[in-house]
């Protein structure tokens, strides 16, 4: 038993907090059966037009229905075929008048409709059919639900579930900028004109160059969360359950409740409904009082009871209804909120029976039982999927389980490190338990049995979850028939790894050795392998690029495995096909992993590598070997077309032979190296660097376009087109690409690679064949007549040994992880800070940074050696807001790696206390932090002589208590130098903000996020040096920080790229529809939440609001932000993107007062997130000031458009176009305030940069020129008039002078203009003109020119309508 347990603690997993952005899917993206389809990338029409057509399928058209519920006037429900019964009911438990029943049937011609049915199925069931609300009688659990649906009507309105983390609800506080929802109040409040009432002051704290960073002001307080009281106390009475006698009279339980007017009244639930009984609370009478007001609804009871009940009642379901369902709909996966306000704590029946009772994970409707994890998850993954709406409804049942699974193991964990839940042995110490709780496994991230000590031990133990979860991930997302994995969410809480995993039937049964057939269980010492497997794993091989290879077991036997040693294969006894312990999936990563006599590339030596890392499993991650292996599919196309062009000018010459082309061998580096004299010995291998110039390409070519779409026939190449490519070895400067010419004969090499992939070569003449084969030699492929790379995760695993006869094969695979991890080191992290630079990639805090490293596969141990190369780049002042949230990341993270085995130490009694003192010592600049221990209250009197400041318990529970800051700074410092190779210089957290610009708030945020802390949001002084900041009364509550898999929705995602493209090829209307599609196929998925549906809404939003329907833009707009705020967190750097957006739709819909409060609260979190230093700050700042500058505050709108001014000099370059835009806004505000020489200054700034960098002909440099002759005369006609002034005294006669107001036309036209969307009247011809233009800038593009002289933000897309759109996302 506990063998297996052994064996299981080791599968464990992790899934990131879902991929911000839908671009970025989060690595794989394999839909086995779609991608054979499309594997032309560009070419999908095919696929599309099945799709669509497959789609009217699914739509089918809704109709009316008519519903008579009791009391209530007959109304119209607008329904959909697909939908069920049921769905109408939950549709009645939420409207305002019918929401207090739940207990009820529909019937239609007096027959009762099965909840479960769909309505298409119920015969004549058709438009305007009318449907009875019909109320039935009540048993135990339906009396039950009805209580926990009437208090979840009484508490709909308290935030306190957001606060707290549990059911899903999460915050939001838009509707506190925009009162109340934006879609109806547009019409209404059309200021227009009133400018007069809009008051655009900020707050201090928003100004540009205030130093303040309240925390207050991250949680507004709305005034809808002031509860209105309609009941004291609802609660389970304690005469519960009723005895037998009453049982028989129909009671069912007794509810205990105290009204407003303080009227305690005692009620039974009986089968008939509930009625008013005689009991109190020390005498028990069942029966009923008089009047009974005999009820079937509890509403109805209370309402005849307690008058404030009903008024209070009506008033807060009238509010309810009025929320934005966004607001209200619960998360697919709990959001944790990191600060909160002090909520009362309040009565609560059901909350108190959920704690207590046994109801672990199942919900209400799942008769008395557990779930079955395990079953239901492998029973999804198994539903058919050969069209639309099976795959639909396959993906939404995936979905659906897994979010229910990560919750119930979330909740799990918690109650295992809580001490809740009993281990299954029991026996043992502390760190090697393992728990069974409601179907799910948990164990303990440490290092049981010695297992992993030969890889590092507890480190190990800690890092294999979330490489398990990595693997779970990836074989998920291959999503091959028959083959299954576990599910598995890893959790850290309270400084422990808890991994919970889905249980195999059967497998607690049987040892574990019987129950391996595949891989094995002791790192590769006894091995063994299955047919089935072998398989199975086949299939998975390619798109994971895994390759086949044999090992010798204990015997010296070799043994053929598809997958590294550890992953094992274990038969259920389902049937069903299992594998686990997939830590290894993904090949190793040699810089952090030294082997003796092994030599890595020159480029890994150059950066100090290999490293000794805390373990042994380090892995490369998936977008790394994803971007290596389209790095060298574009080299393999390149040294074919060279080669073919050789041969071909070989012909002409009618040299017919030539000494290289008798030894293929010498062929490469013949026609390849100019510089490498010894190339040709070591060619079988050739690294990439023996390539020279002619095969470099720069990053922004490898980006796909239409017409020049990788062919990824049989090849192995990546099927997630990965933009970043640069030359290995060769990119000393990665700023400085260069560009080159497509190189004649690359379409004569991708034609010849599809032939003899299709034809086994058989065809084609000798000569070609010889030149696929040397590129294929080249660059490391492992078939000989296709492009083909895969890794044998295998190398260089501790214990594994390879059959002699393989010798040249490991050597190869040996070469080819070395060439991976010089292309991460050399490649992948110069195009990084190249994006950063360029601004591609805009960081703003710890979590998307980590997302931009992930993206481009680095793993986040290398932040050192990016800060370091970001140190050293020529541009390092351009760079500098990217260093200094690198920095926090950094520091943060140390912080948390300490925090980790701090809390370790902690008893539960000080876990405040002993949290608040480590806050303390990291931030605080009150120099001698004294930790407060709780005190012996609980002690008895006679004890506490002895123990004076021991915490109850006994043991050495205090060793936190001795932490000093500056000790804390020394283990963060010599952590930093030994995790990540990095030197910090500082001793406490003043140095390091001092020296590195930080902000303590910012690090707080940081720090809480990750370690799961929530505080009290109140003013933190961190700077006094008489008392600490934080005292035990600000920590709130510890949460769980969870990783688990992210089902993705594939159709739904295609469609949304479709739409993509087509809106970067100018077809919005088209784009507009695909995108709408694929927002349908999302709800369909996902349900209504979700961070690829605000992505969608997003970009929705932008099309609206491009073909000019303002309304809907606003609309779509708001869900987004909405959205965001409650997926994402309310200051997640998307959220405040999703406010500056809102804010332009807004404007343009004449909401000016609105538009601004939402640009303020965007400045706000920006302020707190990054600080004020950062180029996305000059965007926000131009967008204020622009408003401003409309609403005539001139002196509050140079403010921000200085402040911006600076920052674009800062991050853009004195002399770029944005620069020039902010000199302009800046000059037409002086004009507006009739200082004509400030604004001639500015104005001629701008019109010196345009001259330079577009040329006198360029339109911009025209319009600035027409503009500063107008400024002149403007100037000119002032000063006639002041000297007439000062000639002529009072009686001169004055020339009225023009002083103009801006139009709001005006301030649109530059709002969109620096947001990136310009509008052009265009004729037909213009228009055919207009999209050459385009392509051949797509095509400079590609080919690396610098795209700043052609627009000031990025390619343009347009429609015949006119709009173009500069970026869309």
């Amino acid at each position: 038993m506990t063998s297996y347990v052994e064996c299981i603690s080791f599968c464990s997993i992790t899934g990131h907090s879902a991929s911000t952005v839908v671009m970025n899917g989060g690595g794989a993206h394999y839909h086995s059966e779609e991608e054979s389809k499309q594997d032309g990338g560009g070419d999908t029409d095919g696929v599309e037009d099945s799709n669509e057509q497959e789609v009217i399928v699914i739509q089918d058209t809704g109709f009316t229905v008519k519903i008579q519920a009791p009391g209530t006037e007959p109304f119209d429900l607008q329904v959909s075929p697909q939908e069920m019964v049921q769905e109408i009911h939950q549709v009645l438990m939420d409207r305002e008048d019918t929401c207090h029943r739940t207990c009820f049937s529909l019937q239609l011609d007096g027959n009762v409709l099965d909840n479960f049915a769909e309505l298409k199925s119920i015969e004549g069931l058709q438009e305007g059919s009318l449907l009875k609300v019909v109320e039935e009688s009540t048993v135990q659990e339906t009396a039950r639900i009805h209580v926990r649906h009437i208090r979840d009507l009484l508490k709909s309105l308290d935030p306190s579930d957001a606060y707290n983390g549990v059911d899903c609800n999460s915050l939001s506080f838009l509707s506190v900028f925009t009162d109340g929802d934006l879609g109806d109040s547009g019409k209404r409040k059309k200021k227009g004109s009133d400018l007069e009432q809009i008051d655009c002051t900020p707050p201090e704290h928003i100004l540009p160059g205030s130093k303040e960073r309240p925390l207050v002001p991250l949680q507004p307080q709305n005034k809808d969360w002031k509860p209105m009281q309609c009941l004291k106390v609802l609660t389970m009475s304690g005469w519960n359950p009723p005895p037998g006698n009453r049982k028989m009279h129909g009671d069912l339980m007794y509810l205990y409740m105290v009204t407003v007017e303080e009227r305690h009244i005692s009620i039974t639930a009986s089968t008939r409904g509930f009625y008013l009984n005689q009991s109190t609370t020390y005498t028990f009478n069942p029966k009923p009082a008089n009047p009974s007001f005999l009820s079937h609804s509890l509403v109805e009871l209370l309402s005849q009871i307690s008058p404030a009940f009903k008024k209070n009642f009506t008033v807060l379901q009238k509010t309810r209804v009025q929320r934005h369902p966004f607001e209200r709909i619960a998360t697919p996966f709990q959001v944790y909120s990191w600060t909160a306000p002090q909520v009362d704590h309040t009565m609560d029946c059901v909350r108190a029976e959920d704690a207590y009772t046994s109801r672990l994970g199942y919900e209400e409707h799942i008769p008395g039982q557990t779930r079955d994890w395990n079953e239901e998850l492998q029973t999804t993954r198994e539903l058919a999927r050969k069209n639309l709406p099976e795959r639909l409804l396959r993906e939404r049942a995936i979905f659906k389980v897994h979010s229910d699974f990560a919750a119930a193991a979330t909740r799990g964990s918690m109650a295992v490190i809580d001490g809740n839940v009993m281990a299954i042995n029991p026996g043992e110490e502390t760190r090697m338990q393992m728990f069974i709780w409601n179907n799910i496994f948990f164990s303990l991230g440490f290092d049981v049995r010695d297992h992993y000590r030969e890889l590092g031990g507890d480190a190990a133990a800690h890092a294999a979850p979330t490489n398990d979860l990595n693997g779970v991930r990836a074989y998920g997302a291959v999503d091959v028939e028959g083959l299954y994995t576990l599910g598995t969410v890893v959790v850290d809480y309270r400084g422990y790894r808890v991994t919970a995993q889905s249980i195999i039937p059967g497998i607690l049964e049987r040892e574990q050795e019987q129950s391996v057939i595949y891989g094995s269980i002791d790192f590769g010492k006894t091995v063994v392998s299955h047919g089935k497997y072998l398989e199975l794993l086949e299939r998975t091989s390619r798109p994971l690029k895994v390759q086949r290879h044999n090992v010798l077991n204990e015997k010296d036997e070799s043994v053929e495995l598809c997958s590294s040693v550890e992953c094992k294969g274990i038969i259920g006894n389902d049937g069903r096909h299992y594998i686990l312990d997939l830590l290894r999936t993904f090949p190793p990563d040699l810089n952090f992993l030294p082997v003796e006599g092994e030599e890595l590339s020159p480029e890994s030596v150059r950066q100090g590598f290999p490293r000794q890392h805390r373990h042994r499993l380090a892995c490369l991650r998936q977008e790394l070997i994803e971007a290596f292996v389209e790095h060298r599919y574009l080299l393999f196309m390149k040294m074919a077309a060279l080669q073919l062009m050789q041969q071909k000018a070989n012909k002409d010459s009618k040299m017919a032979t030539l000494t290289e082309n008798n030894s293929p061998e010498a062929a490469v580096p013949a026609l390849l190296s100019t510089e490498n004299p010894d190339a040709s010995a070591k060619s079988s291998e050739t690294s990439t660097e023996t390539l020279t110039d002619a095969t470099t390409m720069t990053a922004s070519q490898a980006t796909p376009t239409e017409d020049n779409v990788v062919p990824t026939v049989t090849t192995n190449g990546p099927l997630v087109p990965v933009a970043t490519v640069i030359q290995n070895g060769e990119c000393e400067s990665p700023l400085e690409g260069k560009a080159e010419d497509s190189i004649p004969g690359l379409a004569q090499a991708k034609e010849l690679a599809e032939s003899l992939a299709a034809e086994d070569g058989s065809g084609i003449d000798p000569k070609s064949r010889e030149v696929v084969l040397n590129a294929c030699k080249a660059v490391g492929s492992i078939s000989n007549t296709s492009f083909d790379i895969r890794f044998n995760p295998d190398i260089f695993s501790p214990g594994v040994r390879f059959p002699e006869d393989s010798v040249d094969d490991i050597q190869k695979q040996k070469q080819l992880l070395k060439d991976a991890a010089a292309f991460l080191v050399s490649c992948q992290i110069p195009s990084l800070v190249k994006d950063c630079l360029d601004h591609s990639a805009l960081p703003m805090d710890g979590a998307t940074l980590t997302e931009a490293l992930h993206q481009r596969g680095i793993n986040v141990r290398y932040l050192g050696n990016v800060l370091e190369f970001v140190d050293k780049t020529p541009a390092k002042a351009q760079l500098e807001h990217f260093y200094r949230i690198g920095i926090s990341e950094l520091i943060t993270r140390c912080a948390k790696h300490i925090f980790k085995t701090y809390l370790q130490g902690v008893e539960l009694s000080a876990l405040s206390a002993a949290v608040s003192h480590f806050l303390n010592c990291f931030l605080s600049s009150f120099p001698d932090a004294v930790a407060h221990l709780p005190p012996d209250e609980l002690v008895s009197r006679r004890k506490n002589r002895k123990r004076r400041n021991r915490v109850p318990g006994g043991g050495d529970n205090t060793a936190w208590a001795s932490l000093t800051p500056s000790e804390l700074w020394k283990n963060i410092v010599s952590e930093a130098q030994s995790y990540y190779n990095f030197t910090l210089h500082s001793e406490n957290a003043d140095q390091v903000v001092e020296k590195y610009g930080l902000q303590k708030i910012t690090l707080l945020r940081e720090i809480s996020i990750k370690a799961g802390i929530q505080i009290l949001i109140k003013e933190y002084n961190f700077d006094s040096r008489h008392k600490p900041a934080f005292t035990e009364e600000d920590i709130l509550n510890i949460f769980p920080v969870v990783k688990h898999v992210n089902p993705k929705a594939s159709d739904a995602f295609h469609f949304f790229q479709s739409g993509q493209a087509k809106v970067q090829q100018g077809y919005l209307k088209e784009g507009c529809e695909l995108i709408n599609e694929a927002l349908n196929l999302f709800n369909n998925v996902y349900g209504a939440m979700h961070v690829e549906i605000c992505a969608c809404l997003r970009l929705l939003a932008r099309l609206n609001y491009i073909m000019g329907d303002h309304h809907e833009a606003l609309s779509n707009q708001q869900k987004a932000v909405l959205m965001s705020e409650r997926v994402l967190g309310v200051e997640h750097p998307n959220t405040i993107q999703e406010y500056m957006h809102l804010a332009l739709y807004c404007f343009a819909n004449g909401q000016l007062s609105t538009a601004l409060k939402l640009l303020y609260r965007a400045r706000y979190l920006m302020l707190m997130v990054c600080g004020e230093d950062h180029p996305e700050m000059a965007l926000l700042d131009s967008n204020i000031g622009l408003v401003l500058h409309g609403v005539m505050e001139y002196d509050l709108s140079l403010r921000f458009l200085e402040n911006a001014l600076a920052i674009n000099s800062k991050y853009h370059g004195p002399r770029s176009l944005k620069v020039a835009l902010s000199h302009h806004l800046v000059a037409r505000v002086y004009e507006s305030k009739a200082e004509f020489r400030s604004a001639l200054q500015h104005e001629k700034e701008g019109y010196t940069i345009y001259k330079n960098q577009v040329g006198e002909a360029h339109e911009k440099t025209k319009e600035s020129s027409e503009y500063l002759k107008y400024l002149t005369q403007q100037a000119v006609a002032l000063q006639r008039t002041m000297n007439e002034i000062y000639k002529n005294g009072s009686n001169a006669s004055i020339m009225p002078l023009k002083f103009t107001a801006p139009s709001m036309a005006s301030v649109l036209e530059q709002l969109n203009i620096i947001n990136g969307i310009i509008f052009i009247p265009l004729s037909q011809k213009d228009l055919e003109n207009l999209k050459a233009e385009v392509q051949r800038r797509q095509q400079l593009q590609e080919s690396g020119k610098s795209m700043e002289e052609l627009t000031v933000d990025g390619p343009l897309e347009l429609e015949d309508k006119i709009p173009m759109d500069v970026n869309v996302d």
